[in-house]
């Protein structure tokens, strides 16, 4: 059982788009992340997704749907196969909530944003 400071974990990611594992529970990942620009079109098959703005706006863009808007306090769940695209004009910083194990990128094989994350 650690206790996770946000503000300093926030400070110690250095890229963007790179989540860093905060914590483990019921194998979901609760992960931090930092945000700015445009990500890739993706979904996750198998897996729903949580965004929580902890900081910023966040655009999550929906091929099929209007996109939805989030301010800091506010969060999505995205389900499983839903394809989408996160933006962020200025810096966002996010909460995620996945299956531990899922590829930020879902479905794209090749991309220079994919990783696997790490714990912080």
């Amino acid at each position: 059982m650690n206790v996770v400071n946000l503000e300093a974990g926030f400070d110690s990611i250095e890229e963007y788009w790179s989540p860093k594992i905060a914590a483990e529970l019921n194998g979901q990942h609760v992960k931090l992340a930092r945000l700015k620009g445009e990500f890739e079109w993706h979904h996750h098959a198998d897996a729903d997704e949580l965004f929580l703005v902890v900081e910023g706006r966040l655009v999550i863009e929906l091929r099929e749907e209007d996109d939805l808007r989030l301010e800091a306090g506010e969060l999505v769940a995205i389900p499983a196969g839903v394809e989408h695209r996160p933006v962020a004009d200025e810096e966002v910083q996010v909460l995620l909530f996945e299956p531990a194990g899922t590829e930020n990128t879902g479905n794209v094989e090749e991309s220079e944003l994919s990783n696997e994350a790490a714990w912080l």
